[in-house]
């Protein structure tokens, strides 16, 4: 028996274990589910198999076993709001799990999990419990029987119900029953053995076997399955507490590892805390240390999978789980970017453990991308606060509204969840309903009209294992249809004219939207009827055609003849096979960081997202754009061939991470440029493309960057577009084609001298206006004060205007206002000595809140704006009473 102790020696002595045990070792899947609308995230180690498990998908091993990448942070595996308040809750974990796909059964599970435990990690039985269901007879007599062969027993075995011990992927398919086992950390724990009345901390769960024996049908009928299956899910958190004898997760290697991280820079760094025991002692900083520890495994994770903070769904969730952590460390203190510095150590914890990430080669990326979500959080988390406390203090029940909940979360940036964890600490409540409203109402105003309702949002009832796809060497075909539905997804016999719907079919030559390339368009016809296929979708592994009955009517069954829009598809490839082009130019000009992070590609343009720090230079843009049409000119061969994944790595070939594929992929190589793992469509040589043209470069996101560009016919006219205008210039200014930069630059600069001028014009009238205003200002025990409002002046103005009043009055509170444009402009300040009693961005807080406007800027000078012009005067007027009251 060989003992392991860290988290690193039980993950390899798992996967060890089991790959002697002839379990093929499978690679952590992405957090981001692949073809499965159904998660955000994967939360737990079968979801990659899932399609295994249901029939839909085969593979060539039938026992795996994987270390698995999980995130519970959504929906109703959401354990987001309980992390740092407890000693187990995680929202990124990693997922021991072994599992078999009709191979072996309970026998063999249980075998494999008790010997594992007890031999291979040497965990004495006695503080092992095991639960199993009160149906489950079988598995009962199964485990005596292991203890009888290896001469040991567990502590105990309860009998649980449903609700514990039967396991299912949803209301019907796949179930069974599971048996769970415990760990027992001893009597200074209270609680009582598994199934008991009181749950205690005493007993936790290391290890779930699920035995999916049934079909469960629309009638609750369990059917027996002709290959059951295994699947068990170990925590390593979990499982490393157990082995360095420890009842907190947080108190494991790897969280002491990330603290200790954390109390240098909160005590070495940023001198939040004078030395490491006074930080200790921090019930605050306890807490913060578990919500930073584990938010940093989440939030790298997830950008290392391809995910940025956003608004939306994932993205929305990360942004989330960073606000979250930065408002931690906020409470402690902290007023600056802190979170991002912990992605290096994490990074040197984690990366050896799945080296197919690179994530070394990520890093800088992940922390750019962190801590600009860190400043942008910070710039907005005070003015937040302040808000949500003013709100609270008004209330006169227990419920905040679900509007001011939404003004929060939109304008200030404090995702829910913040607010209903601070709102929690105070005995009250969201008024959830309210804010889900609130947020309807503005997905209802940015959602886009779409042409048809996407296949995630229904479920069609197909029998059809799979399309067969001839569309990489055919555009038209003869075929059969498979399958009729409505627009809503509900089945039909046919389609007449008029009618909007879905038509599968067994075979096609209509590529399916994946891969960044846009679904074909073209015809479905008989001579009885034709259907105009609008957008092809994947759904599993089945093609869907959506479009509408042009003419006529077409029956399920009816032989027909697919044929795609051939122009369009070849418009569509030249730009898809651009991209591989431009990806690789860009890793050869920028740097192996530089890696495809989204494409889309269609008959008119191609967008391609990449991960880089900086803008591009004017220098690196016509190398790129060089490199490119250097690659087309030399018209190289694009050739296809199906290989096993592990062939086509061996080869060279590049594999976007996060994508998923099969035993079989297909490598599309390019010359000896370039070599890709693709299922898209493809020229047949690179000079069939033509010309290649960027006509944009943009920054989407912190660390990430995008390419618009143009090919072929397309790009010509983009060419002829800017000829055209240039000439246009040239023709204006007087000059020849080559001479139009000189000259905007000649001008450029005689603007500028005029401007220069107009400045300086402009500030003696600004210093003489001064003297004249300074006579209106008010006296108040010492302090003059003084609201105008001056007109026809610009931002640049004001601030020299209030800038000359405090020089001028001395001790002073000064704001200056205007209007234009049906909006306000205002500049505050006060003089130095008073910034202790009344600040600027306070006295701009109380204006803007009357004009419906907003703003900030330091205690001595800061400007803002508003929309409601009819309310400034009576803003301006209310200066002067409330100076009294701070004075």
């Amino acid at each position: 028996m060989t003992t392991y102790k860290t988290s690193d020696e039980i993950r390899r002595a798992f996967v060890d274990y089991f790959a002697r045990h002839n379990h093929k070792v499978v690679a952590s899947s992405s957090l981001i589910p692949i073809d499965d609308p159904t998660l955000f995230f994967t939360n737990a180690g079968m979801i990659q198999f899932k399609n295994t498990f249901l029939g839909k998908e085969k593979r060539k091993y039938t026992r795996a076993v994987s270390v698995q990448r999980c995130l519970r942070a959504s929906g109703k595996h959401n354990d987001l709001e309980n992390v740092g308040y407890t000693t187990r809750h995680h929202t990124f974990f990693e997922m021991l799990g072994n599992f078999s796909f009709g191979y072996y059964f309970k026998q063999e599970a249980i075998h494999y999990a008790w010997d594992f435990l007890t031999k291979e990690l040497g965990i004495d039985p006695k503080k092992l419990w095991i639960t199993i269901h009160h149906k489950d007879k079988e598995t009962e007599k199964l485990w005596q029987k292991e203890f009888e062969k290896t001469n040991s027993s567990a502590q105990g075995l309860s009998y649980c119900d449903d609700k514990d011990n039967f396991w299912s992927m949803g209301e019907i398919g796949p179930c069974g029953y599971c048996s769970e086992i415990f760990y027992d950390h001893g009597e200074k724990f209270a609680g009582d053995p598994p199934g008991g009345k009181n749950e205690g901390e005493r007993y936790v769960e290391i290890w779930n076997l699920v035995f999916m024996q049934f079909d469960r049908d629309a009638k609750g009928n369990l059917i027996p399955l002709p290959k059951p299956s295994i699947d068990t899910g170990m925590g390593l958190e979990r499982i490393a507490a157990v082995m360095q004898n420890v009842h907190d997760n947080y108190k494991t290697d790897t969280f002491v590892k990330l603290h200790s991280n954390l109390v240098d820079i909160l005590v070495n760094k940023l001198n939040i805390f004078a030395d490491e025991h006074l930080m200790s002692e921090s019930f605050e900083a306890k807490i913060a240390s578990r919500v930073v520890s584990d938010h940093i495994r989440a939030a790298v994770f997830l950008i290392a999978d391809g995910v940025l903070p956003s608004n939306e769904k994932s993205g929305y969730v990360l942004r989330s789980i960073i606000r979250r952590a930065v408002y931690y460390l906020y409470r402690l203190g902290v007023r600056k970017p802190a979170f991002f510095q912990l992605v290096g150590p994490l990074i040197a914890l984690l990366s050896d453990a799945y080296p197919q990430m690179q994530l070394g080669k990520m890093q800088n990326q992940i922390e750019i991308t962190i801590e600009q979500e860190e400043i942008k959080f910070l710039d907005t988390l005070d003015r937040g606060l302040k808000i949500l406390e003013q709100e609270i203090s008004k209330l006169r029940g227990k419920t905040i509204p679900g509007d001011i909940a939404f003004t929060l979360h939109d304008t200030y940036g404090l995702p829910i969840i913040l607010t209903s964890e601070i709102a929690r600490e105070r005995s009250l409540s969201i008024d959830q309903i309210g804010f889900e409203k609130e947020m309807e109402k503005q997905r209802e105003t940015s959602r886009a009209a779409s042409k048809f309702e996407t296949p995630d949002n229904m479920k069609l009832e197909i029998d059809l294992e799979t399309t067969e796809f001839i569309g990489y060497t055919q555009n038209t075909c003869n075929s059969k249809i498979y399958g009729i539905f409505k627009k809503d997804g509900a089945p039909a016999k046919n389609l007449n004219t008029g009618d909007e719907g879905i038509i599968v079919l067994e075979k096609t030559p209509f590529y399916a939207e994946s891969g960044g390339q846009i679904g074909d368009t073209g015809e479905i016809y008989s001579h009885k009827g034709n259907f105009i296929v609008q957008d092809t979708q994947k759904y599993g592994h089945i093609y869907i055609h959506l479009g509408y009955m042009a003419s006529g009517s077409l029956d399920i069954n009816e032989g027909i003849t697919a044929e795609i829009d051939a122009k369009k598809r070849q418009m569509t490839c030249l730009n898809h096979s651009t991209t591989h082009l431009l990806h690789n130019s860009l890793r050869l000009v920028l740097g192996e960081h530089a890696v495809q992070r989204g494409s889309s590609v269609d008959s008119t343009r191609l967008r391609f997202d990449f991960t880089n720090t900086n803008p591009l230079t004017k220098e690196e843009l016509r190398e790129i754009e060089y490199l490119v049409n250097s690659k087309i000119r030399a018209v190289l061969e694009v050739k296809t061939a199906v290989k096993s994944i592990e062939e086509a790595k061996n080869d060279g070939a590049f594999a976007l991470f996060g994508e998923k594929y099969g035993e079989k992929v297909r490598v599309v190589t390019m010359g000896d440029f370039s070599k890709e793992l693709c299922g898209g469509t493809h020229v047949n040589n690179t000079g069939e493309i033509g010309l290649f043209k960027i006509t944009n470069e943009i920054g989407i996101a912190a660390g990430m960057r995008r390419i618009e560009a143009a090919t072929g016919n397309n790009a010509l006219i983009w060419v002829d577009k800017i000829e055209t205008e240039l000439k246009k210039s040239a023709q204006e200014l007087g000059v020849g084609l080559d001479q139009v930069v000189d000259k905007i630059e000649q001008i450029s600069k005689e603007n500028r001298a005029r401007d220069k001028e107009l400045s300086r014009l402009q500030s003696e009238v600004t210093t003489n206006k001064s003297k004249d205003l300074a006579s209106q200002a008010i006296n108040i025990n010492g302090v003059s004060v003084l609201s105008t409002k001056l007109n026809n002046v610009d931002s640049k103005v004001l601030r020299q205007t209030v800038d000359a009043l405090k020089q001028k009055l001395g001790s002073a509170i000064v704001v200056v206002a205007t209007t234009s444009l049906n909006k306000v402009q205002l500049t505050v300040g006060v003089t130095k000595d008073l910034i202790s009693k009344i600040k600027a961005n306070e006295l701009l807080q109380h204006i803007t809140d009357q004009i419906d406007g907003s703003g900030g800027g330091r205690e001595d000078m800061a400007q803002g704006g508003g929309n409601n012009v009819t309310a400034l005067q009576t803003a301006l007027d209310s200066v002067l009473p409330w100076a009294k009251n701070k004075l």
